[in-house]
């Protein structure tokens, strides 16, 4: 409980994506976005959203499950209005890991999401990708928030 408790309140967000995932490329855009984050339950919840340069939003909404002492990560974005699959994990030493299975291009990945560097005023998160079941990852996305 708790462990995103640090995301409450608003962002700046630098964002780092590669263009291409899985396809082998190097070819990264880089982009900035606002964000504002809120603790729920007593921080067994948390929300945050973020607005895009294109004025595409995204919201996460993290549940803590008490009984799997896990979290259960779910993404939104307002283009589909749907909940992607979740990612499921929790915090060790401060960082934290989370794992769950979608799709890239019509193929199933595994997906993993992991939260680090986490300070008072900053923190990182990034995503990657396996298509071999976790024996190797594509990093695709960074975003380093700094507390506005």
């Amino acid at each position: 409980m708790g462990d995103f408790d640090f995301l409450a309140g608003t962002w700046n967000v630098l964002n780092r994506r590669l263009t291409k995932r899985l396809a082998g490329s190097d070819d990264w855009v880089e982009f900035t976005a606002p964000a504002k984050g809120w603790t729920l339950f007593d921080g067994m919840a948390n929300v945050d959203e973020i607005i895009f340069p294109d004025g595409t939003r995204g919201l996460t909404l993290r549940l803590f499950n008490p009984a799997t002492r896990k979290w259960a990560l779910n993404w939104a974005s307002s283009e589909t209005g749907t909940l992607f699959p979740p990612v499921v994990g929790q915090f060790t030493d401060g960082r934290g890991v989370f794992y769950g299975e979608d799709t890239e291009g019509g193929a199933p990945v595994r997906v993993r999401f992991t939260w680090s560097e986490i300070t008072e005023n900053s923190a990182r998160w990034d995503q990657a990708f396996s298509i071999d079941d976790g024996a190797n990852w594509e990093l695709n996305w960074i975003m380093d928030f700094t507390r506005s």
